[in-house]
C-alpha cells in the first residue's frame, strides 16, 4: 500500500485556495470515490494497476497536518519510502511541480509540522508552484484564490500532478523526479 496525503484545510471558505492545491489532487485522483473520514481525514482507498492507494485529506488544517499522517503511518505500518506529501509552494513558479525524496519544510507550515511529528524530513513530496505573492502577504496570498487567468495553468498542473503520484506509485520516487522535474 501507498499513502498519498494531499495537504490543505478543510471547509467550503478554503476550496479552491492556493493552500489547498494538495486537495485538489486527492480529488483528482480518487475520481468519484466516496470519501470517509478516518484518522482525522477524509480518506478513500483507491485501486490503480493491482496496488492500493490510499488517498487522504487531512481535518486538522494545514498548521496540524503532522497529526493525520502520523496516525496514518502508524496504523498502517507504512516505510516513509510509500508515503507522499502533496502540497503547494509559493517560491515555485505557477503550475511548476517539484518531487523529492526527501527535504526541509522550506517554511511550510503543513510540512514543518509533519517533520516534527514523524521526527525526520525523509519523506517524498510533491510541490506545486503557485506563485509568489505580488502585493499581498503570504498569509493572503495562499489563503486566496487564482486569479482567473491562473486557473488554466493550475488546473493543467493539478492533472500532472496526479499522474506524478501514478508514476510515483507505480515506478518509484527516482523515475518520478526524472520525469516530472525541471
Amino acid at each position: 500500500m501507498k499513502i498519498i496525503v494531499g495537504l490543505g484545510n478543510p471547509g467550503r471558505r478554503y476550496e479552491g485556495t492556493r493552500h489547498n492545491v494538495g486537495f485538489a489532487v486527492i480529488d483528482a485522483l480518487a475520481a468519484g470515490d466516496r470519501f470517509q473520514h478516518r484518522f482525522q481525514a477524509e480518506v478513500v482507498e483507491h485501486r490503480d494497476e493491482g496496488q492500493t492507494l490510499l488517498l487522504a485529506k487531512p481535518d486538522t488544517f494545514m498548521n496540524l497536518s503532522g497529526q493525520s499522517v502520523r496516525q496514518l503511518v502508524d496504523y498502517y505500518r507504512c516505510p516513509l519510502e510509500d508515503l507522499l506529501i502533496v502540497c503547494d509552494d509559493m517560491n515555485l513558479p505557477l503550475g511548476k511541480l517539484r518531487i523529492r525524496a526527501r527535504g526541509s519544510h522550506g517554511g511550510h507550515n503543513g510540512l514543518r509540522d509533519i517533520e516534527s511529528r514523524l521526527g525526520t524530513t525523509a519523506y517524498p513530496r510533491l510541490r506545486i508552484g503557485v506563485g509568489s505573492p505580488l502585493d499581498a502577504d503570504a498569509v493572503e496570498h495562499v489563503l486566496g484564490r487564482f486569479r482567473p487567468s491562473e486557473q488554466p495553468v493550475i488546473e493543467e498542473a493539478i492533472h500532472r500532478a496526479a499522474r506524478a503520484v501514478l508514476v510515483w506509485a507505480r515506478h518509484g520516487i527516482d523515475v518520478c523526479m526524472n520525469q516530472y522535474n525541471g
